[in-house]
């Protein structure tokens, strides 16, 4: 994201976060590898096939899922689809604009599809009902509500859990017509969870889950998808500072062990609604 669309740092302030990584330490006193409190919520849209609510420190984002039968992508004609949008809601911060979503909003959705597609998060082959004719597309929809930093992680947790309490009306095929079972719901072919963990760097130091005020004056950010494996499996350049190779292997080594942490905490959500 561009640090053009946030308002500027006051020069003290950046100062004080420089000075304070040269000891060890961040300005809301976390360590450089530590991530802020965080709470995840699933279930907490009733007419949503799938939802769940992210609280990342004072970031707040909130996912649903809803489903519906359409004709599948010419290219994947056996295999349903899912479309990821994010928007950023005005009230959320004194940056935000109403309106179509910006080049800002559009990254986030970019991301945090590409962290879900390249994995085969959902097994999109399971969700064709009817190849060449009818399949489930999935729209993944994530509103940011409190703006504090760390959009993309916060956007990529909600969008996996609200996936993994994503249930389906169950659907058979009699002489050609689709019927469709409400009162019968299945759970959404989830078959890996891609965490993404983004580092941002500042100066010569690299921390992980940047609030707003070290996104203001970092010079370069590395968002990174990381599976159950621990394998790598997408990863993301943003703003125009750069990583050496030894940074990228730093970051890469981070995320991976972030990662595990923050799978936890989704998987907790879930066992707390059933699923």
């Amino acid at each position: 994201m561009s640090k053009a669309s946030f308002e500027v740092i006051p020069h003290l302030k950046k100062k004080t976060i420089y000075a304070m990584l040269q000891q060890g330490s961040r300005i809301d006193g976390r360590k450089l590898t530590e991530y802020r409190q965080i709470a995840i919520e699933a279930g907490i849209v009733e007419r949503a096939n799938g939802s769940a609510l992210v609280k990342l420190g004072n970031t707040m984002v909130i996912a649903g899922i809803k489903a519906g039968i359409g004709a599948p992508f010419p290219d994947t004609p056996d295999a349903g689809a899912l479309m990821v949008n994010v928007e950023f809601v005005p009230f959320a911060s004194p940056t935000f604009e109403p309106g179509p979503p910006d080049e800002n909003a559009i990254e986030v959705a970019r991301v945090v599809d590409r962290g879900l597609r390249s994995t085969g998060a959902v097994n999109l082959e399971k969700l064709c009902i009817v190849p060449g004719k009818h399949v489930w597309v999935l729209w993944c929809d994530i509103y940011v509500l409190n703006h504090d930093g760390n959009l993309i992680d916060a956007s990529a947790l909600a969008a996996l859990t609200a996936l993994l309490n994503t249930k389906l009306p169950k659907v058979t095929v009699e002489g050609g017509e689709v019927k469709i079972d409400e009162r019968t719901l299945e759970p959404l072919p989830v078959e890996h969870y891609p965490v993404t963990v983004t580092m941002a760097k500042i100066g010569d130091h690299i921390v992980v889950d940047p609030c707003l005020d070290e996104e203001l004056v970092m010079d370069a950010r590395l968002s990174i998808a990381v599976n159950e494996e621990g394998k790598v499996c997408a990863i993301q350049k943003g703003l125009g500072g750069y990583f050496t190779i030894e940074e990228v292997h730093k970051a890469i080594d981070m995320a991976v062990q972030v990662s595990n942490e923050l799978r936890n905490k989704i998987f907790e959500a879930i066992k707390k609604v059933g699923t």
